[in-house]
């Protein structure tokens, strides 16, 4: 992931169809009524080879005469914060506005990069005479886009990549290194166990929700290997993120996840497992990731002898969805069980990069469908040919048949259960790929 590029501007510019054209599908709502983005979608987007997470801002919602400047300054102070690259779009048939002029201003102070959009020039070759007054800006030079044909928008893309910083030595770990993204609902304790792992308070550590705004990364060594600990702000419930600044706070917290290679899912045992838990956990199995439920502050918990049974066959009914993953009850605070937690964090990575030969797969697949004959329909049956490892991280498998229409959910899931009883796989979720054979 190269870096962040937000789109920011005034209502009505474009924002959401330049949006939709740089990613490639239709994931912003696009109206002509301003202000109808009213939260922060982003997405990975591609060029040349390239990825960056693209945010198109929103929550500008014009109530007052005064209220779109006060929102646009929120916006742009957002932009500046966090996004690696601004890209401030304006409005060719408008031409430039008192609020263009007062965000650009903004835009210069910070000392980010910022590029400048004018938008809506959809005549292909001469730009018009009012293009040239968007040089008043002070942003360098502008580039003529539009949104709606695609024109300049490679332009667009080739000036923010110019613009892009170089990534920095910190983040730059040897092959090995096992990055760890720690995740879960605010003040789970993740910031805790960070801190207990690393035997410094490296993280700021409060009882008040939402304490930590940013991703850091916290390198350890333990028994010779090296793991890359990215504490994220907590993920929280889209209703409940009130303030702006809590979306660039989720937006880290997802990305986090995208790096890491192993997902510590954090469950406050005090509160057990919840709705926005599931959401956590479900993101991270939705990208493939290694897993591992730890469930924190489990010395708060008044205990007799079936205590921990009785949680455990609760969480197993709770995360059904990904029941590859396994369970460690921690303590931040004293640091029991911390060394268990690092074994399966280092198990669930080597089982999630696994790859196993064609051979021992289709001589797997030979036992399991002796054993349980493939469905029928109408008197044709499917008929399975082979099986190979296209890739791992997450282990994905493609089956080779007659008739994919055959192949129903629940004899895919059969084939999974035969993988994961012959070859273990533990922590990791399996992907399972369909083919007829000519595909």
């Amino acid at each position: 992931m190269e870096g962040i590029v937000a789109v920011v501007g005034r209502p009505n510019v474009g924002k959401s169809t330049l949006f939709n054209r740089l990613v490639g599908k239709r994931m912003s709502i696009v109206d002509d009524t301003p202000g109808v983005t009213r939260d922060r979608i982003y997405a990975k987007a591609e060029w040349l080879g390239k990825e960056f997470m693209l945010i198109d801002t929103g929550g500008i919602e014009p109530d007052s005469k005064d209220v779109i400047l006060s929102q646009m300054r929120i916006q742009a102070q957002l932009a500046i914060e966090k996004a690696d690259v601004i890209i401030l779009v304006t409005d060719i048939t408008t031409g430039v506005t008192a609020s263009d002029a007062d965000v650009a201003a903004m835009l210069q102070k910070s000392g980010k990069p910022v590029v400048l959009c004018v938008n809506k020039c959809d005549s292909v070759g001469d730009v018009p005479p009012e293009f040239y007054e968007f040089y008043n800006l002070g942003l360098g030079e502008p580039i003529a886009v539009s949104s709606a044909h695609g024109h300049g928008t490679g332009d667009l893309l080739d000036a923010v990549f110019e613009n892009m910083p170089e990534e920095s030595a910190a983040n730059d770990y040897p092959e090995d290194a096992i990055k760890v993204a720690v995740i879960g609902k605010p003040n789970a304790g993740k910031s805790s166990l960070i801190n207990k792992i690393a035997g410094e308070d490296r993280m700021i550590v409060s009882d008040i929700a939402g304490t930590t705004r940013d991703a850091v990364d916290t390198v350890i060594t333990r028994n010779g290997q090296q793991y890359v600990f990215i504490d994220t702000a907590g993920i929280r419930r889209k209703s409940k993120v009130n303030e702006q600044i809590e979306k660039y706070s989720v937006l880290r917290a997802y990305m986090a996840v995208d790096r890491a290679d192993v997902c510590v899912i954090m469950i406050d045992a005090n509160e057990g497992y919840t709705e926005q838990d599931s959401k956590v956990a479900g993101y991270a199995h939705e990208q493939g990731k290694a897993s591992v439920i730890a469930i924190n502050k489990w010395d708060s918990i008044e205990k007799d002898g079936k205590t921990m049974q009785e949680f455990t066959k609760k969480l197993e009914v709770d995360f059904s969805f990904m029941s590859y993953a396994p369970f460690v009850f921690i303590s931040a605070l004293t640091g029991q069980r911390i060394d268990k937690l690092f074994e399966l964090i280092k198990y669930t990575s080597e089982q999630n990069a696994r790859r196993i030969s064609t051979g021992t797969l289709n001589d797997m697949l030979a036992y399991a469908t002796a054993r349980v004959q493939p469905p029928s329909d109408k008197g044709k049956r499917l008929k399975i040919y082979y099986m190979t490892q296209a890739s791992s991280k997450p282990p994905t498998f493609v089956i080779f048949c007659n008739d994919k229409e055959l192949f129903h959910y629940s004899y895919q899931r059969y084939i999974e259960n035969q993988i994961r009883e012959s070859f273990g796989l533990d922590g990791t979720p399996i992907k399972i790929v369909i083919r007829e054979r000519g595909e």
